[in-house]
């Protein structure tokens, strides 16, 4: 009689377990792109076992550039990613009932910028006249740049611009076949680096962000249908990744194990720099100190939408409140980010 209490009593514990494990409610989750240091809020998240302590099963995949997070989620492959809220702007101005809602803004600080080599002569952005300048087309940076020109009293006709895949950027303006590149910082800077170049010593980075182009960029989007259908787990979801960011903001070490647990294949030396220069560039700034991690600031995000209607030619304008949702954000007070370098 007592083995078969054990027994009973063991069964029932299974039987629990297992109920608890198909409670967890499914997350498919797409990255910007492949694996990179920058991502590692996620990749913390689920090895801490913070998403299943929210009640969340995360499947993160990895993705196609963070243009492309919102397609994905839009045709229904994904319910949430890692992306560039941009082009949610872009979609919301023709699609307003697909287009996903950012949720959590990781990058407050856009990475547009132009790279340019300090042997080349340009000193100013005025230099910009005159010169060709290598864009991929159908990118913000090189979108916007008729924007950041008319922003700065540039002759854009004056600004030749030479079409290329974004592969061939780094290397043209290598070999001097381009006199700069319009790119992502947190990518071209670390092009560069695999290219055997010195980005801080041989090259120079005008941000869009210093000359008027008020602009968000990556962070955390989810579908109009999970908003609909289950807020609760998109709370979790933003509790978790903001706890995650936050503890990375001061344990670079556990981060970075995180990321070679998900793809053992990256280099790891580089993309500590990424994530360290994620921090330092992107998230850790004036803004992230007034408002939190995670939030954005109303008026600059309704300029940088008339910005972006501008820049893409856009129909309509779409409203703030179609783009970004505080509405998941956990208090301010959990999400003051603290970043020391590692």
């Amino acid at each position: 009689m007592k083995r078969l209490l054990i027994a009973g009593l063991g069964l029932l514990a299974l039987t629990t377990s297992s109920a608890f494990a198909q409670e967890l409610t499914d997350i498919r989750f797409t990255l910007g792109w492949v694996t990179q240091g920058s991502d590692a809020a996620f990749f913390v998240a689920k090895d801490k076992g913070y998403f299943e302590e929210e009640g969340l099963n995360v499947i993160i995949d990895k993705g196609e550039g963070s243009g492309a997070t919102v397609t994905r989620i839009m045709g229904g492959a994904y319910d949430a990613g890692f992306g560039d809220i941009n082009a949610i702007i872009q979609n919301a101005a023709e699609r307003p009932n697909e287009v996903p809602v950012m949720v959590y803004m990781m990058w407050n600080q856009p990475p547009f910028a132009i790279v340019t080599k300090k042997s080349s002569g340009i000193t100013s952005i005025k230099d910009f006249e005159g010169r060709t300048l290598g864009g991929a087309q159908g990118t913000p940076t090189t979108r916007l740049l008729p924007v950041f020109a008319r922003t700065n009293d540039l002759d854009v006709d004056a600004i030749a611009v030479s079409n290329m895949a974004p592969n061939l950027q780094e290397p043209m303006l290598i070999r001097g076949e381009i006199d700069g590149a319009l790119v992502f910082n947190i990518t071209s800077y670390f092009n560069l680096i695999n290219n055997r170049q010195d980005p801080e010593k041989d090259f120079d980075f005008w941000q869009f962000g210093d000359y008027g182009m008020d602009l968000y960029s990556n962070g955390m989007m989810v579908s109009q249908q999970l908003i609909k259908e289950n807020p609760e787990a998109i709370a979790g979801l933003v509790r978790a990744v903001n706890r995650a960011s936050i503890e990375i903001g001061v344990d670079q070490d556990t981060a970075m194990q995180a990321v070679m647990n998900y793809d053992n294949l990256v280099n790891e030396e580089v993309e500590r720099m990424r994530l360290n220069f994620a921090y330092a560039k992107l998230m850790a700034s004036e803004e992230a100190a007034e408002i939190g991690l995670g939030d954005v600031d109303d008026e600059r995000l309704a300029r940088s939408i008339e910005i972006v209607v501008e820049g893409y030619g856009l129909a309509n304008t779409p409203e703030a409140s179609q783009i970004f949702s505080r509405e998941f954000l956990p208090p301010r007070e959990d999400r003051e980010l603290v970043y020391v370098a590692q």
